[in-house]
């Protein structure tokens, strides 16, 4: 992969006539057609940003027409994969082809898979490791590259408050939660005397097609019970990123308890709290 593909894609082509005039800040959020993505692009709409948004499915142009209804900016909308190298490069190109610095981006995509480890099948495990971990590798090597040769810009990760426990029956899911939570620390602690900034948005259950997409929405514990704003969430997450914070433990007060009991907690109990929530009949 190269940091800069030499032509940009037809479907990931931006137009911008007015980048160099309107002086409005660029943003990115991935995983924007739906939940907590599209809320993030709302935020950033509403504080005065243009945005790109980028997801897999068609929803994405929808989503960017709802966003562009209620802004005075551009919010152009790029379906691509991300689980793939090629998806990546051509979200990566419409950056570039907007020709403004990237001011901030939110990545976000990712989905999960409920169920026992050796019931589910393989492709559908590493399409979690491609969309949660790899693309977000991938799309971070190549911004902050960019960011830190400007000293300036804005990354937020969103992890999950998953990562703080083994996920019985969604083992590779909070697997790739934890994952980020760690990759993000990292590069906090790289990048400390640089312009760049990274935070960690830790979103707990959250209203969002995340349950239903996994299989879990209808009979497992943490499918049925009641779950955060992801308009809330986003917002929280927003302004975290905005003033700097390295984390944020997005949601309402069950959300931020549950955080804080965890960290007294061993790792052997929480794997048996997480699969009260999670196996597949605990919603009965």
């Amino acid at each position: 992969m190269t940091d800069q593909p030499a032509s940009t894609p037809e479907s990931a082509r931006v137009t911008s006539p007015n980048a160099a005039l309107d002086g409005r800040p660029l943003a990115v959020v991935t995983g924007a057609s739906s939940g907590i993505g599209l809320e993030l692009a709302r935020q950033f709409v509403d504080h005065h940003f243009d945005v790109i948004v980028a997801a897999e499915d068609a929803e994405i142009a929808v989503a960017a027409a709802v966003l562009r209804a209620d802004s005075e900016g551009e919010v152009t909308p790029v379906q691509v994969d991300l689980r793939t190298a090629e998806g990546v490069e051509d979200l990566y190109a419409a950056i570039v082809a907007d020709g403004r610095p990237l001011d901030a981006i939110a990545l976000n995509a990712g989905h999960g898979q409920g169920g026992a480890f050796v019931d589910i099948d393989l492709e559908d495990e590493l399409s979690i490791i491609d969309l949660n971990i790899t693309s977000t590798v991938r799309l971070a090597k190549l911004v902050l590259r960019d960011m830190v040769a400007r000293d300036e810009g804005r990354v937020l990760v969103t992890s999950s408050i998953a990562s703080t426990m083994p996920g019985s029956f969604q083992a590779v899911y909070n697997a790739s939660k934890s994952f980020l939570q760690s990759f993000t620390e990292a590069l906090q602690n790289e990048l400390k005397d640089t312009g760049v900034t990274l935070t960690s948005l830790m979103p707990g259950p959250t209203e969002t097609e995340f349950f239903e997409a996994a299989d879990m929405a209808d009979d497992t514990a943490v499918g049925t019970s009641k779950k955060d704003d992801p308009a809330q969430v986003a917002r929280q997450g927003f302004d975290a990123l905005m003033s700097g914070q390295d984390r944020v433990v997005g949601g309402g007060l069950e959300t931020k308890v549950q955080e804080a009991v965890g960290k007294a907690m061993p790792d052997k109990l929480k794997a048996a709290v997480h699969r009260r929530m999670a196996e597949p009949g605990s919603g009965d």
